[in-house]
């Protein structure tokens, strides 16, 4: 499983040994920022990085700029957990919509009865607006594991974009989950660089679900350096989905360019990869993925 973290103070990224396979070459995703500034980096070389494999320093073959554009797909509970409260949601969605760059593609879904298009991807902000003003309530629980494992698999199919899922969920749902189907979740949402930011609102309906839902989250959020929020409030969640957008826009920036960065392994390194690092002399590493 594929692990991102973001480390904007930090020289240095550590990948798992789990995340890596034997073979003589390997290459690794990574991005940089300006140490001070944490602006992204634009050009990077190969005498910029250093690469290490259980300590003992790697040969640094090269290093290419790869471009992707971000595309951006909102999970929205509009289920029991939310209840009375849907007009404050739609507020929330609204905020978030515009707190969004305006040319960053956006996908709407609601989880409630089950993961349906509220809006397909779209980078029109007006077609975006209208169907948060369509977000309709639903007396069923929402569906939050299977919908992010939905988004997770459409993200996972576009080669050449960097995800953003924002999973806007609740409490209230997901009963039914078997552990299985959580792990196909989170190894979806491993399979390659993407960043998957969790609201948890602690719903307007109890459910047993909510343990999944609060499981399946915090590790999803982890596993990619997303954010995760967990309130009992519907104010404050509504106010955190405007935060939420603004927080992706400062991040669009910064993932739109990485490096590949190919990897020679050490002298005398054989089998199983074992802990690999990657440094920079004069730039901060923001993100860092196994491809």
């Amino acid at each position: 499983m594929t692990i991102r973290l973001v480390l904007p103070v930090l020289v240095a990224v550590v990948l798992p040994v789990a995340a890596l396979r034997a073979q003589a070459q390997f290459t690794l995703l990574a991005s940089f920022v300006e140490r001070g500034t944490n602006n992204p980096v634009e050009t990077m070389t190969s005498a910029d990085v250093s690469v290490t494999e259980d300590g003992l320093p790697a040969t640094v073959v090269k290093v290419e700029p790869v471009v992707r554009s971000v595309k951006v797909q909102v999970l929205i509970d509009n289920g029991a957990g939310i209840g009375r409260n849907i007009g404050e949601l739609r507020n929330g969605l609204r905020g978030l919509l515009d707190a969004l760059p305006p040319d960053v593609e956006t996908t709407l879904v609601t989880t409630s009865p089950q993961a349906r298009f509220l809006v397909r991807a779209s980078k029109n902000r007006d077609e975006l607006r209208k169907g948060a003003d369509r977000l309709a309530p639903d007396s069923g629980g929402g569906r939050f594991i299977e919908s992010l494992k939905e988004a997770a698999e459409r993200a996972n199919k576009d080669k050449d974009a960097f995800a953003v899922i924002i999973a806007a969920g609740t409490t209230s749902g997901d009963t039914r989950i078997l552990e299985s189907d959580m792990q196909q979740a989170l190894e979806q949402v491993g399979r390659k660089p993407m960043i998957v930011h969790v609201l948890l609102y602690a719903g307007e309906r109890s459910s047993s679900g909510g343990v999944n839902q609060v499981e399946v989250g915090e590790r999803a959020a982890q596993m990619t350096g997303g954010r995760y929020e967990f309130v009992n409030g519907m104010s404050r969640y509504t106010t955190l989905l405007t935060e939420l957008g603004a927080e992706v826009a400062k991040q669009v920036s910064g993932n739109t360019r990485q490096f590949r960065v190919t990897v020679q392994r050490p002298d005398g390194k054989r089998g199983e990869l074992g802990k690999v690092s990657i440094s920079s002399t004069s730039k901060t590493v923001s993100g860092l993925w196994r491809e």
